[in-house]
Formats: structure tokens, sequence, C-alpha cells
């Protein structure tokens, strides 16, 4: 289940060189910069599987690919994204524990440009995965 946390208290959680980036932006401005999941990577389904480990029906190039994230929902997903031809790499990552639930920040790059992407969700695996999708979504229109 996603759900939904007041923006500057998730912005105070990101990292100081995300909250530099992302100074004088609206909420709204940082919720379509960061954490919007719209682009060639969708996540169909999020189903957990136990403490942070999930499986994912991910969208990718109009085909469907499951992905089972056990123990690092990061490699899960950075080797499916190879796998279907998109090396990305993530650069920094940073999750945080918030009353509203997981919220977590990764740094993608993919053909030498790099993208923030933020997502908060009460599953750190599932926080993890739709975070990564939204930084990769940010560079998508170079996929």
């Amino acid at each position: 289940m996603t759900i939904t946390l007041d923006t500057a208290m998730f912005i105070a959680a990101a990292p100081a060189s995300l909250r530099a980036e992302c100074a004088g932006l609206t909420p709204a401005e940082f919720h379509d910069r960061y954490c919007d999941p719209m682009g060639p990577v969708k996540l169909s389904d999020w189903t957990p599987i136990g403490d942070r480990a999930g499986t994912a029906t991910l969208e990718i190039a109009s085909h469907l690919r499951t992905v089972v994230a056990t123990g690092s929902p990061v490699a899960a997903l950075t080797s499916a994204l190879y796998d279907e031809g998109y090396p990305v790499e993530i650069l920094a990552f940073h999750q945080r524990s918030t009353p509203e639930g997981t919220a977590t920040f990764v740094q993608c790059e993919f053909n030498g440009r790099r993208g923030w992407g933020a997502a908060l969700a009460d599953d750190a695996a599932e926080s993890t995965i739709r975070a990564m999708i939204a930084g990769i979504n940010h560079l998508g229109s170079h996929f």
C-alpha cells in the first residue's frame, strides 16, 4: 500500500544533496520531479513476501516482467533492467523511517545522465522499488 506524507516532512527526510537540488521547488513541483511514477518503467503490482522482500510486476517497453526482490530490492531491479537492455546504475541510496512509513531516495545514472527518485510506502522494499522507478523514469526520455 502506498501512503502519503506531508511533503515538507518528506523533503526534510531527503539527503542533503537532494534537499539542495530541490531548494525553491513547491511541494507539487517536488512530487512531479522526483516522485512521479510515469515513464517507460511502470510498477503494475507489488506483493510483499516478508520483511524487506516482495514480488514486483513491471511493465518495461510494453511487456511484463516479474522481479522477485529478496534481500536487496536494488540488486533485483537493476539486474532485471540490465537484462532488458537498460543498464542503470544506482549512485546513492538513502532510506529513512518516518512516522508515516519508509521514505526512500535514490540517485540513478543512465547514459551519463543522473536523476533522483523518491518514494514513501509502508513497506521498505516497496518504497525502494517505487523510488528506483521514479528515478529511472526521471531519465526515461533517454531510454
